[in-house]
């Protein structure tokens, strides 16, 4: 199938594009920005505008929030960062700075948060020495604590690098609809979605968001019911 023909795949992403609409990730504490359709929290964002970050303190955030948002949901994340911008330490040289028990009380909600404590300061080290410039996947990958799903993140929101993310809510909905074979690995599941999306960062940022926004609404819904935009909100 060309490029010019929507796979099913594509098909699926405008349609979830016309019925939600633009979602706006990566939501940032400084911004005032809102997603009415969105489910859950809806601050932060900023849809339809594909600058962020702005400066570099935008996107260590954003480095920062992928890490935080390991195994948690997003709201916990948002009170970890807003713990940490209120103390005056969401940024890397404080972060170092900061003794190990200090910053593993204020990133507390996020869960896990000895072990987080240890991933930000790894990744805050890694983060100054970059000096400006965008890593590579495999320089994240080496870092203590970053996986691929936390590599990809980073690149994609953070860095504006064409990355797809594959999260727990990407495979739930390439499975309902039968597009994977399970056990499927993180990087295949990347690569069916490489395959079949005609990939670009803008296109990235919106399948990644627009699929967990449609995981969560079609959560309680039949099998079938996953092909189609669910308008309703749970």
């Amino acid at each position: 199938m060309s490029r010019s023909t929507p796979t099913p795949l594509h098909r699926f992403h405008l349609e979830l594009l016309e019925a939600y609409g633009p979602q706006g990730w990566w939501p940032l504490l400084g911004h005032p920005g809102t997603n009415p359709t969105k489910t859950g929290s809806i601050t932060g964002y900023h849809p339809g505008d594909y600058t962020f970050p702005h400066d570099e303190a935008e996107r260590f955030e954003i480095c920062a929030g992928a890490i935080l948002t390991q195994n948690t949901a997003w709201p916990n994340v948002e009170k970890a960062l807003a713990a940490l911008a209120a103390s005056g330490t969401l940024e890397p040289g404080a972060i170092l700075r900061l003794p190990d028990p200090e910053l593993a009380s204020l990133i507390r909600p996020s869960g896990y948060h000895n072990t987080k404590a240890r991933k930000l300061k790894e990744l805050a080290a890694f983060f100054l020495g970059l000096r400006g410039r965008t890593p590579a996947r495999s320089e994240l990958l080496a870092v203590w604590g970053v996986g691929p799903e936390t590599a990809d993140s980073i690149r994609l929101y953070a860095y504006g690098e064409p990355e797809m993310v594959v999260d727990a809510y990407t495979r739930r909905v390439l499975d309902r609809l039968g597009w994977t074979s399970a056990p499927s690995s993180y990087e295949n599941l990347k690569h069916v979605c490489v395959e079949y999306l005609p990939v670009g960062t803008e296109l990235c940022q919106e399948f990644h968001a627009l699929v967990v926004e449609h995981a969560k609404r079609a959560r309680a819904a039949r099998a079938e019911d996953w092909r189609r935009p669910i308008l309703h909100q749970d």
